[in-house]
């Protein structure tokens, strides 16, 4: 039988590329005639009479082979004139024609004749681009984003199947949390700047330097193989036109903004308001380089940190973002050699008030370990810079692009209640001040080559360099007894006033891809099959520092201070000789990590026939990492090192069967791994003030994933869909994030350990439908929505072990199975829009938008207690998107109408009894927003 299926697969094989042409063929390129001819992709081509039909590629080039004789071929585009050709076809020859369409003098409602860059953004020419591609694949581009009101990349990805977001916890893909993600900048590899993310934030791109967002729900082997929920692709803007375009926004918030704010009083000048901190929260001089068991003197502790515990109260007010973009293009030397740059710039801010329970459970006893009620106030920017340089001929492409991005967010955090079971003190108050920056910069060269002018042999290659920061500089905080509404009681003993300085700096980061592609077996390009062979890989090196330093009790235990302006007093008490600060950072404080991921592959795409495709392929991805600690002992000690050398072999199908011209069915076989987020596998042990800890497991193993997809999709029109897709998905070794207690200080651990298996299967279904079908009173409407379904199952391991020569328990739990930690057992998203003109310049869109999803594990339960699970949380938006001419557009949105709680509970079937009647482990209000953004193009 194997001879048998070899010499079949070998025969049809050679059919493909060999059979002998027996029909003509009609080609050419349709261009753009008010863009100097310009490629004009995704106009429609079709011979008159027949179904036969084609649509002209990213290029403008279209093909069609049809039997000898005479056709009449009709070229269109939506927004543009019809034209018609006569054409004589012989069998095996090539009829060339060419053609320029121009805008119609006609409107049509919602379109915009725009430069052929802009069309590739379009919803129809990406639905277009999800019909043509063999591999399952969706995306978003501007224009849905602008008229949805999406303002950064985050947002823009939850309008896709089966994605929803969490606040700070990133995107979440059939219900899989942000460890099973990947992110891919223009195809290139792109580090996270935050490593407590597996991606960066995605909620720091504006939506103003990206083109197109591309996910990829099932895997193909030029992507990296640390894939099971998705890969996303940035495509950065490189627009066609000569342009500047500013905008303005300002938004309110209820119970966030004009509301009593606190914010740390270093946090309060010009430049700290647009993200760009001065130095005051740097490590004092005072310190030694290598930490040791250092007391401060007197003058040490009173001068020598930048940075105090005072804060300013005032009023919020309205959060507001503006961004600058520029763009021009120039033809060089011959017409069709052209040059264009693009230079964006944006900025935002957000003041947010979070207020409510937030407690732990005592895994011993039952009952809260901590009980607080928690207020957050958090002052928030974002500030992006890109600079993008395009060069075109006709037969290359050569792109250069930098980016900036840098975040920060000024946080003062009140708690009140008690911790350690100290159910007694019910004013016990905490009170943190916390500076958290972050920062990415990188720089990119990419480009393709046409190495013979009919596209059968072309090349892709680029190289990008990263480096990124994220500093938790000064992060300190003090407890003690919450006198009333203005005074606090603290003891210096046991660690009650503490000061924190957390530093990741990712050194270099850099990524590279080359890849060439053979298009062969038939004459016409567009049906010719097609072998890519390719090398992706990465470098990244990056390096951690922790120091902590502690009150030290001299000749008093205790002073009563004003809670937001203590620094006069602990001055005073300090040059008292009361009290001082020593060094209690331990030898842990250091590590470092390298990794470097290096991967070839090759992927054959054949068309047996115009309906059946099949593209299968194979990776071989080689990692090596390495992991440089230091365990607890003395300072002196030399580092641990824990190298891992992993060599995976990926492969992947994916299969397309055109059911008809309107219909495909796809099927996706793949096996990928999944690395853990760099903090959940990182040697840290990270400290809260509440005495809650994180701790990464710095011997957690990757996943192996085995992913099927099976999916059907009909385009009733072009702007239309309907589908359904049917996955499973069983994972070796999952990762999963649990909690338990600390021996030490009683706390509550965070940490992450490998189950032994998990199963995933599930449904996702979509449909975008304009209503006009119902009725004709009906035509301004459309309504699009997506849902997925989902179950799962894992088979946990009774013991998670934190280390290898000498295991450590973290935790035991006697269920032998449950669902999978981060799984959404469904999720639905659905928005509703209608299109109007109210004169012939002010054209107006009104869009509804829906998500929610259902109750998932948070956090795994151990030594009794059941789960920790995140509540289901159902978000309605509103959003009135206007173009009040050519150059005004005005967006109107409410945010979050509903405003239901965020919530963390933990279950009810705790298998030690629970003396707590409320279960409730975190929960708070986001509020309703109202925002409002004008721009002007010149």
């Amino acid at each position: 039988m194997k001879f048998n299926f070899k010499f079949l697969f070998i025969t049809l094989f050679i059919c493909t590329i060999s059979i002998a042409q027996t029909k003509g063929t009609i080609s050419g390129v349709l261009t753009d005639k008010q863009m100097n001819n310009e490629a004009l992709p995704f106009a429609n081509v079709l011979i008159k009479g027949t179904n036969n039909s084609a649509n002209t590629d990213i290029d403008g080039k279209y093909s069609i082979n049809i039997a000898p004789g005479s056709y009449t071929v009709i070229y269109s585009f939506l927004g543009y004139e019809t034209v018609e050709a006569l054409v004589i076809v012989k069998a095996n020859e090539t009829i060339t024609i060419n053609r320029a369409l121009s805008s119609g003098s006609y409107t049509l409602k919602d379109v915009v004749v725009k430069a052929s860059s802009v069309n590739k953004e379009k919803e129809t020419a990406l639905l277009l681009d999800q019909k043509n591609a063999v591999v399952i694949k969706q995306s978003i581009g501007a224009q849905e984003m602008s008229r949805k009101g999406v303002s950064d990349v985050e947002e823009g990805l939850t309008k896709i199947t089966g994605i929803t977001k969490v606040d700070g916890r990133g995107l979440f893909v059939r219900g899989l949390e942000d460890r099973y993600n990947s992110l891919l900048l223009n195809d290139l590899a792109i580090p996270s700047n935050n490593p407590f993310k597996k991606i960066i934030p995605l909620d720091i791109f504006p939506t103003d330097i990206v083109s197109i967002l591309e996910t990829y729900k099932t895997f193909n082997p030029n992507l990296y193989g640390d894939f099971a929920g998705a890969t996303f692709n940035i495509v950065t803007t490189a627009t066609g036109k000569s342009q500047t375009k500013i905008n303005f926004g300002a938004g309110y918030t209820i119970n966030n903004n004009l509301q009593k704010f606190l914010i740390s009083q270093d946090a309060t000048s010009t430049s700290d308001f647009f993200g760009f901190s001065g130095n005051e929260r740097d490590l004092p001089s005072a310190l030694t380089k290598t930490p040791s068991n250092q007391t401060l003197t007197a003058d040490q502790s009173a001068n020598g940190f930048g940075s105090g515990f005072d804060v300013k109260s005032s009023v919020s007010p309205l959060n507001t973002s503006f961004g600058v973009l520029h763009s021009e293009k120039f033809n060089v030397g011959k017409k069709q050699n052209v040059f264009q740059y693009l230079i964006s710039l944006n900025y935002d801010n957000k003041y947010q008030i979070r207020s409510g329970a937030d407690r732990i459970f005592n895994t011993a006893q039952g009952n809260y370990d901590n009980d607080l009620t928690t207020t957050q106030y958090k002052f928030i920017t974002n500030s992006s810079a890109l600079v993008g340089l395009t060069y075109k001929t006709k037969r290359l492409s050569l792109t250069s692009n930098t980016i900036y991005l840098k975040s920060t967010e000024n946080l003062i955090q009140d708690q009140v209640g008690y911790t350690n079971s100290n159910a007694a003190q019910t004013n016990g108050f905490i009170r943190m001040n916390q500076l958290q920056e972050s920062t990415l910069f990188n720089t990119q060269l990419f480009g393709n080559y046409k190495i013979t002018e009919d596209e059968r042999h072309t090349v892709k290659a680029g190289v990008s360099f990263s480096t990124t920061q994220y500093e938790l500089p000064d992060r300190k905080s003090f407890k003690g007894i919450k006198m009333d509404d203005n005074t606090t009681s603290i003891s210096y003993t046991g660690n009650s006033i503490t000061r924190q300085y957390l530093d990741f700096k990712g050194d270099q980061h850099i990524s590279g891809l080359l890849e060439y592609g053979w298009k062969f077996g038939n004459e016409d390009i567009s049906k010719s099959n097609k072998l890519t062979a390719g090398y992706s890989g990465y470098m990244n090196k990056m390096g951690s520092e922790f120091r902590f330093l502690v009150s030290q009790n001299l000749d008093s235990n205790s002073a009563t201070f004003p809670t937001n302006t203590p620094d006069a007093t602990l001055r005073n008490e300090i040059s008292n000789g009361n009290f001082t600060y020593r060094e209690g950072t331990n030898s842990t404080y250091k590590a470092m990590l390298e990794e470097f991921v290096n991967a070839g592959y090759l992927d054959l795409a054949l068309k047996f026939s115009e309906k059946f495709e099949l593209n299968v392929g194979a990776r071989v991805e080689q990692t090596h990492r390495e992991t440089k600690y230091k365990s607890t002992g003395s300072f002196e000690d030399p580092y641990q090192i824990i190298t891992t050398d992993k060599t995976d072999i990926l492969p992947s199908v994916n299969t397309k069967y055109i059911v008809n011209e309107n219909s495909n069915l796809r099927f996706a076989a793949s096996k990928t791994i999944t690395r853990p987020v760099i903090m959940e596998s990182y040697p840290l042990e990270f400290v809260n003030p509440d005495g809650t800890i994180e701790r990464g497991n710095e011997f957690l193993t990757n996943s192996a994933n085995y992913n099927f997809d099976l999916k059907y999709e009909l385009f009733p029109t072009a702007k239309e869909l309907i589908s359904a897709t049917i996955f499973t998905k069983m994972i070796d070794n999952p990762i999963e994030r649990l909690f338990t207690n600390s021996a030490g200080s009683g706390g509550q651990i965070i940490t992450y350990g490998n189950s032994n298996k998990a199963l995933l299967y599930g449904a996702e279904f979509e449909f975008l439908f304009q209503l006009e079908r119902i009725s004709k009173s009906l035509s301004n409407f459309s309504l699009g929505a997506n849902a997925a379904l989902m179950d799962t199952k894992v088979t946990i391991q009774k013991t998670f072990e934190n280390g290898v020569n000498n295991p450590e328990t973290i935790a035991v739990d006697d269920n032998p199975s449950r669902k999978l930690q981060g799984a959404s057992p469904w999720i639905v998203n659905a928005d509703l829009r209608y299109d109007s003109e109210f004169s012939e310049k002010w054209k107006s869109s009104m869009t509804m938008v829906y998500n929610v999803y259902s109750k998932r594990i948070y956090a795994v339960g151990t030594n009794g207690l059941d789960n920790y699970y995140e509540m289901p949380f159902g978000k309605l938006d509103f959003i009135w998107q206007n173009k009040i001419s050519e150059k005004f557009d005005i967006k109107l949105s409410v945010d979050n109408l509903l405003n239901p709680s965020y919530k963390i509970q933990m279950g009810e079937n705790s298998r030690i009894p629970i003396t707590e009647s409320d279960l409730t482990v975190r929960e708070y209000k986001k509020g309703v927003g109202f925002s409002m953004n004008i721009s002007y193009t010149f």
